[in-house]
């Protein structure tokens, strides 16, 4: 069975809501069944579930629904899907005629609100064949205990692009973004007050309307409009140009910096031990990685010796100072504790890259970034020139393009914006012509690039007397705004809409209980 909700957070609150929502429901006992997913849903289920937790819950084989399968008409099929004409299509051709279907039948549930479309478009082809179609209501992945995603690679482009010709499109990503939101309320049984950035876009305003209105919908109680009363969480709905400078740091701790310098893709380290390549999976089921993750790199270097000694002093294998390679010959010599010392091994070899790329170039960048991302030096003293601090880094051979165009950004960033004579001037002498829409596209953010802002920066939480390490100085303007909402003290500059809709307004979509049944 899958960890509970203490160890693994919203993992296993999706986990536990999908094992009743869909496993308990069509549950038969001693029926086998085949399981058929779609992309979102294969992303899904492996965010939250291993194969072993399937298995006990009678699942004997998983299959993508775009593939063609040899037909198992003995056995019962599981399909969990989203509501997409792709993935209703694929499924059309499995019970295509009483002869052609490929399962005994059919057990449906959709991610989401299945359309009338696509619904009536299954209902008239082959109902007969189906036991069961439901709407589960859970239309994201969760990435970590306290993280999630909505998987919309393309909304970024849709929601600032300057486009006119995309402008229904961006409407149809917001809308399908707003009822994933949702969903996440619903498995979390709350219904926020929504708050939002009213500027420097609409973006977060136009989300913030429409979360709130399918809140309303989805928590009406029958016909007469009884809602569940608001929980007394917030829902705070951020626009991406609201914070760039956070965005454009370097960050130092452990898993972002981890993630930024190392070629990781899809969860994967890769690194070389005893002259051997080997991967791991930075997962939510390491212990060790959860712990340490968002701790600062200075943190984990602290717990690296701690580590090693207790390694070394448990076994009694080793005396003195204990190296990698040291650690290495030890897992071989003692099978039995090779799994719990693989863990510790990797991180090592993990804090080690990281600070092997952050001694070569990052950590007199990191001293500059803060600079001009704080307009103080480390001693608090206010920065007279930011070209001053910015001109050492652009001149600088060991540092490549990407790392020179995050020092312009957070420069103008700084100034609230440039003229257009010295940007050019700093994009020629950089020699980043190829690469300046990097800077430019920023304004679609809302961020004043050129020409420079006439609104005054906004005022930031005093932190003076926080202790931090030099070169973390930045405080993310997101953490002011979660502070001023937790606690009395408030302060200027940190303002956020409520969302207000018009009663008239409320009850305008369908309404869709929770894990509602469809009648086919």
């Amino acid at each position: 069975m899958a960890p509970p909700v203490t160890e693994r957070g919203l993992k296993s609150v999706v986990w536990r809501k999908i094992k009743t929502a869909v496993f308990d429901d069509c549950r038969k006992e001693g029926e086998w069944k085949i399981m058929l997913l779609d992309e979102f849903t294969t992303k899904l289920l492996s965010s939250c579930c291993k194969m072993t937790d399937l298995l006990e819950e009678g699942i004997t084989v998983i299959e993508n629904i775009y593939k063609n399968r040899e037909p198992v008409r003995q056995m019962k099929a599981l399909y969990f899907i989203s509501p997409t004409s792709k993935s209703v299509d694929c499924f059309l051709r499995d019970f295509g005629s009483k002869r052609e279907n490929k399962y005994k039948a059919a057990y449906i549930y959709f991610t989401d609100f299945c359309p009338d479309s696509l619904f009536n478009k299954i209902k008239a082809s082959c109902s007969k064949s189906i036991r069961r179609c439901k709407e589960i209501n859970i239309s994201f992945i969760p990435h970590e205990s306290q993280v999630y995603t909505l998987d919309v690679p393309d909304a970024f482009y849709y929601c600032y692009s300057p486009d006119p010709s995309n402008a229904s499109r961006k409407e149809a990503v917001m809308e399908a973004m707003a009822e994933q939101i949702v969903t996440v309320c619903a498995t979390l049984d709350e219904n926020p007050g929504v708050r939002y950035k009213s500027k420097p876009l609409d973006n977060a305003s136009k989300l913030a309307q429409l979360v709130e209105k399918k809140l309303e919908d989805y928590y009406k109680m029958d016909e007469k409009g009884l809602v569940k009363g608001k929980t007394h969480s917030q829902l705070l709905i951020i626009d991406r140009g609201f914070d760039p400078v956070s965005t454009v740091l370097h960050e130092l701790t452990f898993q972002a910096m981890a993630y930024d310098l190392l070629p990781i893709e899809n969860d994967t380290y890769k690194y070389r031990t005893d002259g051997k390549d080997k991967e791991a999976v930075l997962e939510e089921d390491d212990d060790l990685w959860v712990r340490v993750r968002h701790r600062h790199i200075a943190l984990v270097l602290e717990e690296i010796p701690k580590l090693m000694k207790e390694i070394s002093s448990t076994k009694k294998a080793t005396e003195g100072k204990t190296s990698l390679s040291a650690l290495t010959q030890l897992m071989k010599k003692m099978p039995h504790f090779r799994k719990q010392m693989t863990k510790q091994v990797v991180h090592l070899n993990l804090a080690e890259d990281c600070m092997n790329k952050f001694k070569l170039n990052i950590e007199k960048l990191c001293k500059t970034e803060q600079d001009l991302a704080l307009g103080t030096d480390a001693e608090g003293q206010r920065v007279k020139d930011s070209m001053l601090v910015l001109l050492p880094v652009l001149l600088n051979k060991n540092h490549d393009n990407c790392d020179k165009i995050r020092a312009v950004l957070l420069y103008i960033f700084g100034i609230n914006g440039t003229t257009e004579e010295n940007l050019d001037r700093l994009i020629h002498n950089v020699k980043i012509e190829d690469d300046s829409d990097m800077i430019r596209n920023w304004s679609h953010l809302g961020v004043p690039i050129v020409p420079p802002s006439q609104q005054a920066k906004p005022v930031r939480k005093d932190r003076s007397a926080e202790e931090t390490f030099q070169l973390s100085r930045w405080t993310p303007f997101i953490k002011d705004i979660m502070e001023r909402h937790c606690y009395e003290g408030q302060w200027p500059g940190c303002h956020l809409e409520t969302s207000s809709i018009p009663r008239a307004e409320r009850f305008s979509y369908h309404c869709r209980p929770s894990n509602k049944e469809r009648q086919i």
